[in-house]
């Protein structure tokens, strides 16, 4: 397959026009705007339709009236948008909504800086908004996983009927790397989804004696006590802890010290944990791909008989992924951290030197 060279917000776009998106709205913020830009030349010529809306607030509402379509629709913004957009995102959920939200991550807190940043972990994993409704999120570390992750999105979000969510950040969205693209989703696999999705879908009235209401305290176009939608949605949330971890690690099985980061942290820890094995630290590495549902079997099955300790690096300060490490360690082990904040990159040596101070390194 060919492989082409993007930048990661560009790429994200053409990966989700590929994954059958035919709708998308958004509002300009950097460092994202190669999302919507990019969309508003390619969605017409797949015969989609791009609309800018007049705010983070409208985007999020007029995805919420697409997706109810049963089209594939997606959004983007930046942290701050994000948190614009969050009425609507619980609105989705609350409706069972199947779309893609996707968030490339600024410093913050409030307006904050334009650089990259993981101080929206809490945000996509814990509180999109009210209610305590939960969203599977992905957290790709390169612009390929980029694509990929935002091609299986779609898939899961028509699984699942729900919203979806990829966080990644400004320092992804911005680079530029060879990716290889998907093959594009058929007109005739679309218009089988959108056929099989009108048993829910607001399609009209079309000549029945009533049309579809989409709203939340749903579930599949029908209402039900929003208790009862709040505890099949439990049940939904605790398979995913069964059917959507996703984690990679790499020399546990001796490892006297672990390193653990996500997205474009756990890229650049991952070269650390390679020179601190050269150099004959026995080192592991734990990367969560999906970030929510938290992969707390990777953290479970360590021998803590023989670690000296746990490291977290992430770009929040203060640390937010590392509360979710320390939920599921339990005491078990030291945990030290490596952090950078407000749009800071994170930097290898400091990683570095952190793994070996906790090592108990000379």
């Amino acid at each position: 397959m060919e492989r082409v060279f993007m930048k990661g917000c560009q790429a994200i776009a053409e990966a989700a026009i590929r994954a059958g998106c035919r709708f998308f709205a958004g509002y300009p913020i950097t460092p994202q705007n190669e999302i919507p830009e990019y969309f508003s030349r390619r969605l017409p010529e797949v015969g989609g339709v791009f609309l800018q809306g007049e705010s983070e607030t409208a985007s999020a509402a007029m995805l919420y009236g697409a997706g109810a379509t049963g089209i594939r629709a997606m959004t983007s913004s930046s942290s701050c948008g994000i948190s614009l957009m969050s009425e609507a995102i619980g609105w989705m959920a609350g409706a069972c909504i199947p779309v893609v939200i996707c968030n490339v991550s600024r410093g913050g807190p409030g307006i904050g800086s334009i650089q990259p940043s993981q101080q929206d972990y809490f945000q996509a994993t814990k509180a999109s908004g009210n209610g305590g409704f939960r969203m599977l999120v992905f957290a790709p570390s390169t612009v390929q996983e980029a694509v990929d992750m935002t091609y299986r999105a779609f898939d899961l979000a028509q699984k699942y009927k729900y919203p979806v969510y990829i966080l990644t950040d400004g320092f992804t969205g911005e680079m530029m790397e060879p990716v290889v693209l998907p093959p594009m989703r058929s007109e005739e696999f679309l218009a089988a989804e959108r056929k099989a999705n009108e048993a829910w879908a607001v399609r009209g009235r079309g000549g029945a004696p009533k049309a579809h209401k989409i709203r939340c305290g749903t579930r599949f176009g029908v209402r039900c006590p929003l208790e009862q939608k709040n505890k099949e949605d439990w049940e939904m949330y605790e398979r995913w802890k069964k059917d959507e971890i996703e984690y990679e690690t790499d020399g546990t099985e001796d490892a006297e010290l672990i390193i653990t980061a996500y997205g474009i942290s756990a890229r650049i820890a991952r070269s650390a944990v390679s020179i601190l094995r050269k150099e004959g630290y026995k080192v592991g590495f734990i990367r969560p791909i999906k970030i929510h549902p938290f992969p707390e079997i990777a953290y479970e099955q360590l021998d803590y008989s023989r670690l000296r300790g746990i490291l977290c690096a992430e770009m929040s300060i203060p640390p937010q992924f590392t509360y979710d490490v320390e939920a599921v360690v339990r005491k078990r082990a030291p945990i030290g951290t490596c952090l950078r904040s407000g749009g800071e990159i994170i930097e290898r040596s400091a990683i570095i030197e952190a793994a070996k101070k906790l090592y108990g390194a000379k």
